[in-house]
């Protein structure tokens, strides 16, 4: 079965996000970029050194980017639906942190 060509809700769009995550060390990769991202927002906030917030999109695009091109070896999401593509990677590093993404990655059909 092929994808659709759009999306037109999360909810479509958030299983086709976890099958182009579908490898763990891909997601793992993602985790590493998310968590420095809200360190460097931690620290950014409470060390007023607001210039560090410039470097989250860099920290956390370039380690995932990095996961897509040589681990999973398929196009990012993120070039086609940025803002959903964003809040599938808080979702999935949220999901990964308490424990229940692993239900999330079988109704995606993810083994």
């Amino acid at each position: 079965m092929t994808e659709p060509a759009r999306y037109c809700t999360f909810a479509e769009f958030w299983p086709f996000y976890l099958r182009e995550h579908s490898k763990p060390r891909t997601r793992a990769l993602h985790y590493v970029g998310t968590t420095l991202v809200v360190l460097i927002a931690v620290y950014a906030v409470l060390a007023g050194h607001w210039w560090w917030l410039l470097a989250m999109p860099v920290a956390g695009y370039f380690v995932a980017w990095l996961a897509h091109f040589t681990v999973e070896k398929n196009r990012p999401a993120t070039f086609t639906y940025p803002l959903w593509s964003l809040g599938a990677d808080f979702r999935m590093w949220w999901l990964w942190l308490t424990g229940r993404l692993g239900e999330e990655l079988r109704k995606a059909g993810v083994r």
